[in-house]
């Protein structure tokens, strides 16, 4: 007999090592007859290594496993391919910090070999942790496959691709602008930066002219903008949040159109402090209705600038060091006391000279985006400095057909929109990192500077041979390359290449990709470009977005706001089916909003699958050999057996469609308000009837069904169905194997029965009715009021004789009677086509329940008036956050509905008391 109640705690680490034991996380061996379609193929986006399981993880892994599960039952070789990724900066960062707190020598202090070694050493000790945890997370991955992207095997293909891409021209050596982390002296990449909004100011500066020219500038405006009044001005003001940066300007932008300083493109002023002459260009980037219209253009260090002096031809001069303190190196005139400055020290400098010397205009306080290194929490530097890039245009061109023809589609399709407004407008992608932890850039250089890109310093000095009569020393390039440039290839270089391998054969492409929007450019954008360039194929035929997980009210999680779910908290309290269920039934939103309670709720939605296995135990509800549900005659078992038909058919489609939430949903109905609140129902006159060929069937068919549909949760539940299944299995004929072994459900369309389902869907509706009547009248629950039905056809009738016993047991009514007219004193409603009576009167006091609608009917009424008056001011629905304005209409909804529903009740009332 079952426990009373499934203990997760016990039962998951138990059932987790069964599955690891079985070996069928490994894709089956191949068989002859095998072809494509026979294998379902997936690639975990690899994890941190140095991370813990974290909500998004939750979500995103539980759908790969849905997939794995799924397609494993249906008879498919499953690779659910896992593995780690080295994670540059973050491994560094959190070996430093160790070093750092025990007192050891820094980074720099012991050397780079030193360092990489303790990285190492801390990745053997620590690194496996989120691996353990995605275990306790159910994750069926084929852990005998695990890779990891500094691992010999990936180190082999990274080298190589990038040999090649340099060989093919797509891999060059540029000085450019990048995103430069001051405290780690690292180029990082978009995703690494974090926009920060903060106080700040715009400091307006006035340029001199040079060469003692003046222009007029407006200074008023009539009611159509038309200047009328001008001042005589030998200098351009320009405003700058960063005013450290102006030692680097090379010239001041206004637009062609701009009226005002038409006359000024092509002279130049005098840069204070520097005293350099400087340009005035023209140029589109310039915004006439933005402060004064000019702009200061500092190309080494301002991503926008360093396009403009693209474009006009000016210098980029670099004023900054790796430490963000301020050089002379390209500028010999800046200051001598300034030189050596940290950027922010001398920043208050510049604003004190320019008061001084009365060059300062205007202070303006302001709100500005700062972007900060998410890793060292410091303000990033735009930065000139020497990297390696990948011509990623020409790349790009392959990834775009690709999903413009369809080889690879978007789930929802919206975001192919994202993915191809990104992939048409594509930058140089800098693959450099001043780094010490990752893949090493093979380039050497010699001793005049000359680069040898090879796979091997070997073949390095046999390309040096051509230049030099004798061998030299070769130096390799200090920097690593960035960690997505190693996960990019993660979809083949993880089966083997470039080696040609079996599962490569096998499993390439990937079937499925399941992965968040936010990497849709870092991530999945540059495995298309290497997939199609390296193996002629997309890497994957669908790319499946989940959500972000926010809180119940839509906010996104943060420690700071304390509002944090932590995954495995919640599996070491109710376990992890629920968190499962939970992740797969809310996935369908692009932001999830996600609470501890509703998690709970899909706790007990466990507790009544595992209560219905014990109700059918304790009724002798077994398993029987050689039992044909083709084959029942009882109309209850029937009508079960086409509702399970088409469960299985929702479900199948859902997960083959990547919606899991329409299959936890679908689930959720059979297995709760189906099954268990209806079918079970219904069974009990049988349990406890005399007809025994009926309980028999009936018995057997509940067994059949129970099994079946174990079957169809089990990859959004493993952990309750695998320990259901094997407690189940110990009664009846013997059972072989796991529930993850077993096989998919494909029922035949013979199974639904349309006059059964006609039969049971029309007791159904009709006890659900008696009951919300009940509900809405305040029917006290031990009150049992006779009811009549009004004139019903002979083929109600008829079911009204086949299923009294029910109707009064279920509708809790005291007795069933047919009437010409609806009886004085009784309630009126429609089910099925048929005029049906409750009889209330003497059982509810009607002045008393008219005053309790009433008076529910006001407070839906002024809710509905509060909320009206909210959604009714537009600076509530422009200023507020858009999940507060949704929470707001999703309350007037609520509002609405229950008020007409209360309105309904009270003119069944009076109805009542009419009669």
């Amino acid at each position: 007999m079952l426990e009373k109640t499934f203990e997760p705690q016990a039962a998951e680490p138990r059932l987790y090592a069964q599955w690891e034991e079985s070996g069928l996380f490994a894709p089956r061996a191949a068989k002859p007859t095998d072809g494509a379609a026979d294998a379902y193929s997936i690639v975990i986006p690899p994890p941190n290594v140095t991370g813990s399981l974290h909500i998004g993880h939750a979500l995103n892994n539980t759908l790969q496993d849905i997939l794995a599960r799924y397609h494993r039952m249906k008879g498919k070789a499953v690779l659910w391919l896992p593995g780690t990724d080295h994670a540059g900066i973050a491994t560094q960062m959190v070996v430093e910090r160790q070093l750092a707190a025990a007192g050891a020598p820094g980074r720099r202090d012991m050397g780079r070999d030193a360092f990489v070694d303790k990285v190492w050493e801390w990745k053997a000790e620590s690194g496996g942790t989120i691996v353990r945890q995605l275990r306790r997370l159910g994750a069926s991955c084929d852990w005998s496959r695990e890779r990891f992207t500094l691992d010999e095997g990936l180190n082999a293909a990274v080298r190589k691709v990038f040999v090649k891409l340099h060989q093919d021209g797509l891999i060059y050596r540029d000085k450019r602008l990048v995103n430069w982390d001051p405290h780690f002296q690292t180029a990082i990449s978009d995703l690494e930066v974090e926009q920060r909004e903060q106080d700040g100011h715009y400091w307006h500066f006035a340029y001199p002219l040079a060469d003692g020219v003046t222009y007029e500038h407006p200074i008023a405006f009539d009611e159509e903008g038309r200047a009328t009044e001008f001042e005589t001005r030998g200098f351009i003001v320009v405003a700058t949040t960063r005013p450290e940066t102006m030692l680097g300007d090379t010239g001041v932008a206004v637009h062609p159109e701009d009226e005002r300083y038409k006359g000024l493109v092509g002279k130049a002023v005098i840069l204070p402090i520097t005293g350099r002459r400087i340009p005035i260009v023209a140029d589109d980037y310039a915004d006439p209705t933005k402060g004064s219209g000019a702009v200061k253009i500092t190309p080494a260090h301002d991503f926008n600038d360093f396009g403009v002096g693209k474009r006009a031809g000016l210098a980029a001069l670099n004023v900054m060091d790796a430490f963000a303190r301020i050089t002379s190196e390209d500028v010999p005139e800046i200051p001598a006391d300034l030189v050596g400055l940290d950027r922010f020290a001398a920043r208050k400098a510049i604003v004190a000279r320019a008061e001084e010397e009365n060059w300062l205009r205007e202070i303006e306080k302001t709100k500005h985006v700062v972007p900060h290194g998410d890793r060292s929490g410091v303000v990033i530097e735009p930065w000139l400095t020497d990297q390696w890039y990948v011509d990623a245009h020409t790349l790009a061109q392959p990834a775009l057909k690709a999903v413009e023809q369809g080889d690879t589609v978007f789930e929802p399709k919206s975001y192919e929109k994202i993915y191809f407004e990104w992939l048409r407008n594509i930058e140089p992608w800098c693959i450099s990192r001043q780094l010490w932890w990752g893949h090493r850039i093979p380039a050497w250089y010699g001793p005049n500077g000359e680069i040898y890109v090879a796979e091997t310093e070997a073949d390095a000095r046999e390309q040096a041979m051509s230049d030099y009569d004798a061998e030299v020393v070769l130096t390799q390039d200090e920097d690593v390359l960035d960690t997505w440039f190693s996960s990019a290839l993660w979809p083949f270089s993880t089966m083997g290449w470039p080696e040609k391998t079996e599962d490569l054969e096998r499993f390439y492409p990937t079937s499925d990709l399941v992965t968040a929007a936010d990497i849709i450019f870092f991530w999945v954008a540059r495995m298309m470009m290497m997939g199609q360039h390296f193996m002629g194929e997309v890497p994957f035929k669908r790319v499946i977005i989940n959500g972000l997980v926010r809180d119940e009210k839509g906010q996104k999680m943060s420690k700071s706001k304390g509002n944090v779910i932590d995954p495995l908290g919640i599996i070491d309290e109710l376990g992890a089916d629920p968190l499962r269920f939970t992740m797969a039934i809310l996935s369908g939103t692009r932001d999830i909003k996600l609470s501890k309670q509703r998690i709970e709720g899909y706790r007990n939605f466990g507790t009544k699958l595992w209560n219905a296995a014990r109700f059918s135990q304790m009724n002798e509800a077994k398993r029987v050999e050689g039992f044909d549900p083709a084959t029942v005659e009882q109309t209850i078992n029937r009508w079960i057996r086409g509702e399970l038909t088409k469960a299985e058919r929702a479900v199948s489609e859902a997960i083959e469609g990547g919606r899991f939430d329409d299959a936890a949903s679908g689930l959720y109905r059979f297995v709760w308000n189906v099954f268990c609140d209806w079918y079970l129902e219904l069974a009990k006159p049988v349990f406890n009837g005399a007809d025994e060929a009926a309980k028999a069937e009936t018995r057997a068919m509940t067994a059949w069904t129970i099994d079946q549909t174990l079957k169809l949760l089990h990859p959004v539940m493993p952990y309750i169905t695998e320990e259901l299944w094997a407690e189940l299995g110990k009664e009846g004929p013997a059972r072989e194997g796991l529930l993850i072994g077993a096989e998919w459900p494909v029922l035949p369309d013979a199974f639904i029965d349309t006059a059964a389902e006609g039969e049971i869907g029309w007791l159904v509706d009709f006890v659900g009715e008696v009951r919300a009547l009940r509900a809405e009248m305040n029917v006290p629950p031990s009150a049992k009021p006779p009811l009549a039905f009004v004139a019903p056809d002979a083929v109600t009738a008829e079911r009204i004789a086949r299923h009294r016993d029910l109707l009064l047991t279920l509708g809790r009514v005291s007795e069933i009677a047919t009437a010409e007219a609806a009886p004085a004193g009784a309630v009126t409603f429609v089910s099925g086509g048929t005029t049906a009576a409750l009889s209330l009167a003497g059982i509810i006091d009607l002045t008393a329940e008219r005053a309790r609608l009433e008076k529910e009917i006001a407070v839906f009424e002024s809710d509905i008036g509060h909320v009206n008056k909210k959604l009714g001011n537009p600076n509530f629905v422009s200023r507020a956050a858009p999940e507060v304005v949704d929470e707001q209409r999703a309350k007037l909804a609520e509002a609405e509905e229950g008020k007409t529903k209360l309105q309904a009740a009270l003119a069944r009332l009076d109805a009542m008391a009419g009669a």
